[in-house]
């Protein structure tokens, strides 16, 4: 029972591990990153679309992304969505692809978006303790069940857990740092 609220756990909060990880990649950095168009919606015939279904996205240059629509119809819509996507980026488009350069960020938007990233990573944390508290709390009403001495070592085990997924959290946010402070 301990082994099957320990597995339950672990996955869980591997879950909120890789939700960080994509949160992360939704944070423009200094280089273009196709993953920051992946929740951009288009209005086509009257329904929003998500991007990816509409055109591909390329990466032919570190500071250059270049959007392609399947229909040619659409480049305006894409460029009008990217637009009011508020990321920071002023799309280009010359009537067949759409051209989204990155500008170099500035020292104050760096520290800004390290702010952001800290705030998910912390997020992050917090659903991963809140997993912790679940599981300890269905552990506990086990209490009568199993023994007091398997309840604990299940609650030692629990607390490892936690204690790497936390550990995996702050590597990528280390990680996350370091791209936004490279020039």
């Amino acid at each position: 029972m301990i082994s099957d609220l320990l597995t339950e756990a672990e996955h869980k909060m591997e879950l909120a591990v890789e939700h960080v990880g994509s949160e992360f990649s939704t944070v423009r950095t200094g280089r273009a990153n196709p993953q920051l168009l992946h929740r951009i919606q288009v209005e086509y015939y009257g329904s929003p679309t998500p991007l990816q279904q509409l055109a591909s996205i390329a990466v032919p240059e570190p500071r250059l992304l270049v959007v392609q629509p399947f229909d040619k119809s659409t480049v305006s819509d894409i460029e009008r969505a990217i637009q009011q996507a508020d990321l920071g980026l002023n799309p280009t488009n010359d009537g067949s692809v759409v051209r989204i350069a990155f500008p170099p960020l500035t020292e104050e938007r760096r520290q800004e978006l390290i702010r952001v990233v800290r705030h998910m990573a912390e997020e992050g944390r917090v659903s991963v303790r809140n997993v912790r508290r679940h599981s300890k709390s269905d552990m506990e009403a086990l209490h009568g069940e199993i023994s007091d001495d398997d309840i604990h070592r299940g609650e030692d085990e629990l607390q490892k857990l936690t204690d790497r997924f936390v550990a995996r959290i702050d590597e990528i946010l280390g990680n996350k740092e370091e791209e936004l402070l490279e020039v």
